[in-house]
């Protein structure tokens, strides 16, 4: 029964972590939005198991600033996130998360059309 219960704790050491995958696109109404399989939002809610990888890609034709704002220090790297690249973030630690996005180049010098003032994205995570 003792090997078989050290079998199990190795096996769930060695699964592999849950990824989820985000973007930041533009949009007419504000710019910058969240956008996932679930929804689009300026204000992104997440709730993750510890190991979780978020994976955030800028689809938006300007670049970002990355910062953590609350909870458990991050590994973030570089804070510039380049149109067109993407960052993988591991959530290893319970807590609450919260990073801002915010634009280097505004809609106007990129000559893009929008409604109302440039969202500054901010993602909310619960990591359980």
């Amino acid at each position: 029964m003792k090997l078989l219960a050290l079998a199990a704790s190795v096996f769930a050491v060695a699964a592999p972590s849950k990824t989820v995958q985000l973007a930041i696109i533009h949009a007419v109404h504000g710019c910058h939005v969240w956008q996932s399989s679930q929804a689009l939002s300026p204000k992104g809610v997440l709730t993750l198991t510890a190991g979780t990888k978020v994976v955030v890609r800028v689809n938006c034709p300007m670049d970002f600033t990355l910062t953590q704002v609350k909870g458990p220090k991050l590994a973030l790297g570089d804070p510039t996130l380049h149109t067109g690249t993407q960052r993988t973030i591991v959530f290893r630690v319970r807590g609450i998360y919260v990073l801002r996005a915010v634009n280097l180049q505004s809609s106007a010098q990129q000559g893009l059309q929008t409604l109302g003032a440039d969202n500054q994205p901010t993602l909310t995570v619960k990591v359980i």
